[in-house]
């Protein structure tokens, strides 16, 4: 049997918790956190917990000081160890608005709820083959003061997912509303071109991804440049590489766009490098 944790009281993941009336179902009224735990640790839980409070100040949610490094790291153990999962598992937290009301809400308290799966890995795996990859414009992903969280409100990646499978691709890239790129379904985009790592600036409107930012610094201590700009999407068609980064995989590289062929020279030193701080 799973289990999950709702507002603190670990229960069996088979029992309903939430009613129609929850906000996060009814408005998109939350925000969610992908996270890792990897050798019997939360990863990168400082940032995390940066980017939770951050997204709940943003939507204005009380008490979101209380969402610490700490708090994460001592609930997500819990669970864990409810969960007999050892020392490697998937986790996902997600935040909402709990309060009743309409789109004005009564109140602004938040709940929370944890769930998580096992997992086999104890580092971010490269992958042998890349990844298959094609732009997405069918819906573009407005840019404004939201658009760094991550919302309960992901149609625009729903619709991007199912473009994704009736293409039979493994991943898209989506395009902010002046059709830059912005970022994949669930991953920020790299793009080296001319021996330069570029990625989409935040003012693009992509997540501020915790791995995105790991990957920075990394970057930035192996002397390796990075600039975060407006890309064009035709820069597909030129770049030697492109990779893409999440909390959950790391780095993985593409390995075609179109007719287009890609290396994985960077990507791939750069996944060692992300493995040894976690060895």
């Amino acid at each position: 049997m799973n289990f999950i944790n709702f507002n603190g009281e670990i229960l069996p993941a088979a029992q309903p918790v939430l009613t129609v009336a929850n906000r996060a179902f009814r408005y998109g009224d939350g925000l969610f956190e992908s996270m890792r735990y990897l050798k019997g640790k939360l990863r990168y839980a400082d940032l995390h917990a940066d980017r939770l409070q951050r997204g709940m100040a943003a939507l204005k949610l009380d008490g979101y000081a209380k969402v610490t490094a700490g708090f994460l790291i001592k609930k997500v153990e819990e669970l864990v160890k409810r969960n007999s999962y050892g020392q490697n598992a998937r986790v996902r937290l997600t935040v909402y608005r709990d309060s009743e009301g309409l789109y004005s809400p009564a109140g602004n308290q938040f709940g929370y709820t944890i769930e998580m799966s096992t997992s086999d890995e104890s580092s971010y795996i490269h992958m042998a083959k890349g990844l298959i990859v094609d732009v997405f414009d069918e819906v573009t992903k407005p840019v404004n003061s939201l658009a760094n969280h991550k919302t309960c409100n992901s149609l625009v990646y729903v619709m991007a997912g199912i473009y994704r499978k009736q293409k039979s691709l493994d991943e898209v890239f989506v395009l902010n509303n002046s059709g830059f790129l912005c970022e994949a379904m669930s991953s920020n985009v790299f793009v080296v071109f001319k021996k330069k790592i570029y990625t989409p600036a935040l003012s693009e409107g992509c997540i501020a991804g915790v791995m995105r930012s790991v990957v920075m610094k990394l970057a930035a201590e192996n002397k390796m440049e990075v600039i975060e700009a407006q890309i064009n999407p035709d820069i597909l068609n030129e770049a030697e590489e492109v990779f893409l980064t999440n909390a959950s995989r790391g780095i993985q590289w593409v390995m075609g766009f179109n007719s287009k062929r890609y290396f994985n020279k960077v990507s791939k030193h750069l996944l060692d490098k992300l493995n040894q701080t976690i060895a």
